[in-house]
């Protein structure tokens, strides 16, 4: 693969060379006789097509590919915008322009294009130029007018895979059902390629956003088996991030499941990174479970690392408080912690943690009182009526019972809200 990336390199440095010295070396006899001749001349479709093959190698990591990219980009813009009007008469010409833009090419091309008319273009191709041309020039509902109606699988693959991408970016905030269709076709239609990462790169964000959990671990484990070493992953591993610290995994044990396998695919330092970014989340939103399940696969992973290690104990024990079984111990190993090695945030939800520990001890004694006193205005309210001898006892109960439920509810809805 390496060398395949580097091959690309020599054919852009190559192209560099050619162009240098059509500017710099005047031409001979013997030049200006061949140039009688026609010339070869790279048609537009093979000029994207040496693109998109240095830009798959992107895909996978090569780093030659990527600093390469701009280079070729800046030659090929000169080569587009050189070519004679009639070129453009062809459609597939025309459609490689469309191809060589949104793969980030010069959109100067295209407003040539639609300069030039019908007398150049096709008509039938003139909503995907101007959709393609308002797409990157930030116009979402231009763009979303002249592309709405235009059905990718009537395009060539790689085009057809380009355009699929864009109309799912269009719609994802009003239609993420819709995004994730027109996703799942550009995986298909574009598989190992710059197109496909991308792909499945936002597709993991908008799994996230409808819920389908299922989907969401797939596709992500999917990813960092394949396109973990991309450029582009460090953009994957922030959406990652994002998504999992909305995620309830405690709900089922195939969603704690799901996530350790896809996790198992990440580097150690990166898998306990997101591990305790999940369990902070967790604790912040309520999921208790899900956030001592992710603080102990954190702790598995700290090694010597002493603030990995203190947050992992944090997060665990801020999750136990509101088990009457386990706050004593979690209480003590709140208190243990090294105040020195944590964050600010940290150092924060410790002291809420304690405070909100203390709140829940004495929750017991504040109910004791409180039945204490609900007995007491019973008794009056019984001395003060005429006596039944069946319903004393019984009313009695019911409102010491009701009293305490309705105390110990509304300290605990308090204290979750606080």
């Amino acid at each position: 693969m390496k060398g395949l990336s580097l091959s690309l390199i020599a054919i852009s440095l190559l192209l560099v060379a050619e162009a240098a010295m059509a500017e710099s070396t005047p031409p001979s006899q013997e030049t200006v006789e061949q140039n009688a001749q026609p010339a070869t001349v790279p048609s537009p479709v093979q000029l994207v097509r040496t693109l998109h093959l240095m830009q798959d190698q992107i895909a996978i990591g090569s780093t030659e590919a990527h600093i390469g990219q701009r280079g070729l980009l800046g030659i090929l813009d000169d080569r587009f915008m050189d070519l004679e009007p009639e070129t453009w008469q062809t459609s597939k010409n025309s459609r490689a322009a469309v191809s060589f833009v949104l793969s980030g090419g010069n959109p100067g091309i295209l407003r040539r294009l639609l300069e030039l008319g019908s007398s150049v273009i096709a008509e039938i191709d003139r909503p995907l130029i101007e959709g393609a041309l308002a797409y990157v020039e930030g116009r979402e509902e231009a763009a979303q007018n002249s592309l709405a109606s235009l059905d990718p699988r009537s395009l060539p693959p790689t085009l057809g895979a380009q355009l699929a991408l864009v109309q799912s970016a269009l719609v994802v905030r009003k239609d993420a059902a819709k995004s994730d269709e027109l996703l799942d076709f550009v995986r298909l239609q574009a598989p190992g390629t710059l197109l496909e990462e991308a792909a499945l790169r936002r597709q993991v964000f908008v799994a996230s956003q409808t819920n389908n959990m299922k989907k969401f671990q797939t596709l992500a484990t999917d990813y960092l088996r394949r396109y973990r070493h991309s450029i582009y992953s460090g953009n994957f591993r922030q959406r990652l991030a994002s998504a999992l610290t909305r995620i309830d995994f405690g709900k089922e044990s195939s969603r704690f499941e799901g996530l350790v396998a896809m996790m198992s695919e990440l580097e150690l330092d990166a898998r306990r990174d997101l591990y305790l970014l999940a369990a902070r989340s967790s604790i912040e939103q309520g999921f208790t479970t899900s956030a001592r399940l992710l603080a102990d696969k954190a702790q598995e992973l700290v090694g010597s690392d002493r603030m990995s290690a203190a947050r992992a104990k944090l997060y665990r024990a801020a999750s136990l408080i509101t088990s009457p079984q386990a706050i004593d111990d979690a209480v003590n190993d709140l208190r243990s912690l090294d105040r020195t090695v944590l964050a600010a945030s940290d150092l924060g939800l410790l002291d809420s943690a304690l405070a909100m520990a203390g709140q829940i001890r004495k929750m017991p004694e504040i109910q004791s009182q409180q039945v204490a006193e609900a007995r007491t205005k019973s008794a009056k309210v019984v001395a003060e009526r005429p006596m039944d001898v069946s319903a004393p006892a019984q009313g009695l109960e019911q409102l010491q019972a009701l009293s305490k439920a309705r105390d110990a509810l509304s300290r605990v809805d308090k204290l979750i809200k606080n």
